[in-house]
Formats: C-alpha cells, structure tokens, sequence
C-alpha cells in the first residue's frame, strides 16, 4: 500500500512519471498542476489561499483521502501493487496413494534456493502448481500454501500482473519481431519503472555475464539462441519482475553460467525453487525437496560435508566447461592435456 504521506512528499513531476494515471485524476479534480511541476504534493496542495478554497469547494482533506484509495487501486488493477513477500510455508498434504506427506511444515525464506528433486512424473510440477496457485487444501495434493505465515488473499490466484510464481520453463522461444531493447522497453513501461534505460542496460548486461554467447541491444530477440533466451529471462525476471518467487526448470540445459544465474535471483531477494537433476545445482540450494509417488517425501538441508562434495563438482564443472571452450574454438584436445587438467 502506498501512504498519502509518500505521495505527499513527492515532486509533481515525479508523481506523474512514476503514475502516469494520476494525470487524469489532477484533471478528473480540476487540479491545474502546471507550473507546479517541481513542487511537492502536499506544497502544492498547501498554496490555495482560504479565498480560493472557499470559491472553489477545495476540499483538502478529501482529495488526499480519494488519491490515497485511486493510487492504490490502480496499481492493484494493472498488477503493479508489491506486497513484499519474505516466506511462503508448505503444509503437508498427501501422495498420491492418499498417504500424508512425511513432513509437517516448510518455510522457504526471501533470498533462499530450494532444489525440488525427484523422477520424472514424480509430482514435481504439482508442488509448483501448489505453491503458484497458492493452495488451501483444494488441490489434489491436499497442501495449503501461507505466504508470511499467514492464509494469502484468494485473490492473488486471479492476478493477472502481480503473479506470486515467475516461471521460466526448459524451452524460451520468442516470436515477436522486436529487438532485445524493444522487448525490455515494453516490460518496462508495463510495470512503469524509474529510470528505463538504466534498468534495461542493467537488464542486458546481468544477461551477457551469464551468457556463452554475448548479445547486444539491437539483437532480434528471435535471433538469440537457447542459451542467450534463458539468460535474457532470468535477468529479466530477476531485475524486472514483481514475482516474489522463481521456478526454474532445468537450468542445467539451459547453457548459461548456472551458479550466477542462481546468484542474480538471490541478490534480488527473490524466493528460488529450482527443479533439477543436476548434482551440482542441487548441491547449490540451501536446502532440497525430495518427491516420490506425488507426495514430498523428504527434506534435506545441504550440510557441511555436501558442501565439500560441491567444491569438488564444481571443480570438475570448470575443467568440462575449459574443455568444451577449447573444442568450440576448435583445439585438439590430447591425452597429456586431459590429464593434466584433470589432476
């Protein structure tokens, strides 16, 4: 919720660039702003005369109350209202023979990575389906869903712009005939950000750190490759997205640097579920959910000693990825080289 006291303490100019919409409210009031630009709300509120106010009707009072209400309404309306979200908590439901799930209670924290882990069919893509349409025991799973320890307002499941889930899946396939920048652009101005070119450039470089291949702001986004596309989305839903909490979907297929992606996500305080069969990245959450038959069967905090095990991944994943960087630039890669980077 936005306060009349921050509106109050904001330029004209600002209110306007920030709210486009509380142009037609000035208007809609008869509040001529012009000249008034550089002044703050509540200095110009505050420079009728008691003559002016009395000729008028001005009701001060009034109009601070109903901007208050507009502001808030609009920015529900459009999506754009950010509740801040610092955990969500799964209740236990069942599998799917009907059996309770072998936990009570799981709260994931803003700034967490929880690795979902499990065979295909497993079940894995109904905990997320839980957790985005945040469930009260009306799912097949049974599971509730608490945002902030508490039951969430049931309309969060019908917001269209203010989605809980950001989901980037296995497959980002563009099909607008738009460059990079022109697709930021127009997220930007849909969720009518300060500074827009700050942001997209922001945006573009978090996405080139991540990856193989760098791109540029002109770059067709139908002319990025798997790789660039995954990188482009999750720079974009990191920086950009009101989604509190991040489902991604195979990030090892997905040929960018996965331990900076995961560090993007994270640094924007986002809550990160991340389906995975990758040791490593599994490795890399705080902590992973183990699903079996439908049901979550186990939870396992990431401890000391798999941390060791992670270095030594990680290790092995820099060799790999030295050796495929040698490849793609076409070196013959021999025996003597192999060993010597393998010892």
């Amino acid at each position: 919720m936005i306060s009349i006291k921050e509106l109050e303490m904001k330029k004209i100019k600002d209110l306007e660039a920030q709210y486009p919409f509380i142009i037609s409210f000035f208007e809609n009031n008869k509040l001529n702003v012009e000249g008034f630009k550089d002044s703050t709300l509540i200095e110009y509120l505050n420079h009728f005369t008691e003559e002016e106010i009395e000729e008028w009707a001005i009701d001060i009072p009034k109009i601070k109350s109903d901007l208050e209400t507009y502001v808030n309404q609009m920015l529900q309306f459009l999506g754009l209202e950010k509740d801040i979200v610092d955990s969500i908590t799964i209740l236990a439901g069942k599998d799917k023979y009907g059996n309770k799930e072998n936990f009570e209670e799981l709260t994931i924290k803003k700034g967490e990575i929880v690795s979902i882990v499990g065979p295909t069919g497993s079940g894995k893509s109904r905990l997320l389906a839980d957790i985005e349409w945040a469930a009260n025991r009306d799912t097949p799973t049974g599971r509730a869903i608490l945002i902030n320890g508490e039951k969430p307002d049931y309309s969060i499941r019908f917001s269209t712009g203010n989605k809980l889930v950001a989901q980037l899946s296995q497959n980002m396939n563009f099909v607008m005939d738009l460059t990079v920048k022109e697709f930021l652009e127009l997220h930007a101005r849909s969720r009518m950000v300060e500074k827009e070119e700050e942001v997209i450039s922001k945006i573009i470089d978090a996405a080139n750190q991540l990856a193989g291949e760098k791109f540029n702001p002109d770059t067709p986004v139908t002319g990025l490759s798997g790789g660039q596309s995954r990188a482009l989305m999750i720079a974009d839903t990191a920086i950009l997205s009101t989604s509190p909490i991040v489902l991604i979907d195979e990030i090892e297929n997905a040929g960018i640097d996965r331990k900076r992606a995961l560090n993007l996500l994270v640094n924007e305080e986002k809550i990160v579920l991340m389906a995975t069969h990758d040791p490593s990245l599994a490795l890399m959450a705080d902590k992973r959910i183990i699903i079996k038959n439908g049901g979550i069967h186990k939870i396992i905090e990431t401890g000391p000693k798999e941390k060791e095990v992670l270095k030594e991944l990680e290790r092995i994943d820099k060799i790999i990825g030295t050796l495929r960087a040698r490849l793609r630039s076409g070196d013959a890669i021999d025996t003597d080289t192999a060993e010597i980077m393998l010892s």
